[in-house]
């Protein structure tokens, strides 16, 4: 039998060998398992709810090396978790004297639930470390292309022209946004701690004069938030995860799209640092980069929607619906931990080529201009008149291979206009420098 190995992402090129690969792999959500079952025990120890013997022994033997994650996962079918084979593997483990005190009071969900938060607690440090990174490269271009000028395109064609620093701009205020809704996320991540039925009857049975305190016990041993109540069918926390992780994907995806656009052999205009190679074709050196964060953006709303539909969750604990939700909720992570990376690693190689941005502007022969001449011809010939001398104009370039100054040049009404001014596509950005200034002062 040839040995496998699932977590390598042999066919997940946006993720493999990213950060969130590894805070987000089998290992990492055994640890984070282990971790939640250890704060359990000291929280209860704190509140003199078990012996500090019990809670440094649990702690001790909390290490994910001393387990078998391949055993626990096939264990795991036989009651649908991997829990409770692991209470049982670490009730062994901590020995007799205090084995009872681990997980009790909670619930299987409690720990697993716990355990989410954490490591998604873990992967959005790692995410909003690569957007930082995004941020200041895209930060940088801006400043650097405040002026320099190229076609704005809408719906595919030529419409007015802006400037690159006005789009690096635009990107670097969607990287923003995106980590402002995930550092949201990441500070209300909450442990879960309700017992069997979201009641927190064990733990007062166990001799808890208030187990409402332990919770934000729990909570300061984990460095999560306290919850108002237990979240066992109140799936706000993972909803929250889902819209702020489908969110980041997205955004990152418009800067992909952009590069893939203006990276086509025919405009130019930017290229990826290092593009990647062709199976069959040597010169090419494709946008590897950007074709990986668009595929992420692609498939992240889909696992979302599936977060979203977890929220419908029956009575005080669900059957399947918390279950759905936990190979989408990793995927999600590591889609978008994996986008992160590749995100920042576009951003800070991308190479931008001013000189073929000018000659595109040239394009349409000045026609990129023609809004600016409607507004100004009109007070010289007449509103009428001057819709009618562009749209002949405008028909003649093409036909005639000649700019649209050259012929409005001809003119006789227009001897005494500024016309090189006018049809200069560079003079014609509007406010982009300013709001390109306004953005970059957004921290």
């Amino acid at each position: 039998m040839i040995p496998t190995d699932p977590e390598a992402g042999l066919l997940a090129p946006g993720w493999a060998d990213s950060p969130a690969a590894a805070a987000t792999g089998d290992t990492a959500w055994l640890r984070a398992l282990l971790d939640a079952e250890a704060a359990l025990t000291r929280a209860q120890a704190a509140l003199g709810l078990a012996p500090a013997g019990a809670a440094a022994a649990v702690t001790e033997a909390a290490d994910a090396g001393r387990f078998d994650v391949v055993s626990l996962a096939r264990r795991a079918r036989g009651g649908g978790n991997p829990v409770i084979p692991l209470v049982a593997d670490l009730t062994g483990a901590v020995g007799e004297e205090y084995g009872p005190y681990v997980h009790r009071g909670a619930t299987s969900q409690d720990i697993l639930d716990t355990a989410t938060m954490l490591v998604a607690a873990r992967t959005l440090d790692l995410v909003l470390a690569d957007l930082a990174r995004t941020e200041r490269a895209l930060a940088a271009l801006a400043a650097a292309h405040r002026d320099t000028p190229m076609p704005g395109r809408t719906l595919t064609q030529h419409a007015v022209p802006t400037t690159f620093g006005l789009k690096a701009a635009g990107w670097r205020s969607l990287v923003l946004d995106a980590r402002d809704r995930v550092a949201a996320v990441r500070d209300g991540l909450p442990v879960q701690l309700g017992g069997a039925a979201g009641t927190l009857a064990a733990f007062a049975a166990y001799g808890a004069a208030d187990p409402t305190a332990l919770p934000a016990a729990y909570a300061r041993e984990l460095g999560l938030a306290a919850p108002l109540l237990p979240w066992h069918t109140l799936r706000t926390p993972v909803a929250d995860l889902a819209g702020c992780l489908a969110f980041t994907a997205g955004a990152l995806g418009k800067v992909a799209v952009d590069v893939l656009a203006l990276s086509r052999t025919e405009i130019a205009e930017v290229a990826e640092g290092s593009g990647g190679g062709s199976s069959a074709m040597p010169h090419k050196a494709n946008p590897v980069r950007s074709t990986l964060i668009a595929a992420a953006a692609r498939r992240a709303p889909q696992l979302a929607a599936t977060l979203y539909g977890s929220l419908a969750a029956e009575d005080e604990r669900p059957a399947g619906a918390w279950h759905a939700e936990w190979e989408p909720l990793r995927d999600l992570l590591r889609l978008t931990g994996g986008a992160a990376r590749d995100a920042a690693e576009l951003a800070e190689g991308l190479r931008v080529r001013p000189d073929v941005m000018r000659a595109h502007l040239d394009l349409t022969h000045g026609l990129i201009v023609s809004e600016r001449l409607s507004a100004e011809l009109a007070p010289l010939l007449g509103r009428a008149r001057a819709k009618a001398l562009l749209t002949e104009t405008a028909k003649r370039t093409y036909g005639e291979g000649r700019s649209l100054g050259e012929l409005l040049a001809e003119e006789p009404e227009l001897k005494d206009a500024d016309l090189g001014e006018l049809t200069d596509p560079a003079r014609y950005t509007g406010a982009a420098a300013p709001l390109t200034d306004r953005a970059l002062e957004r921290r």
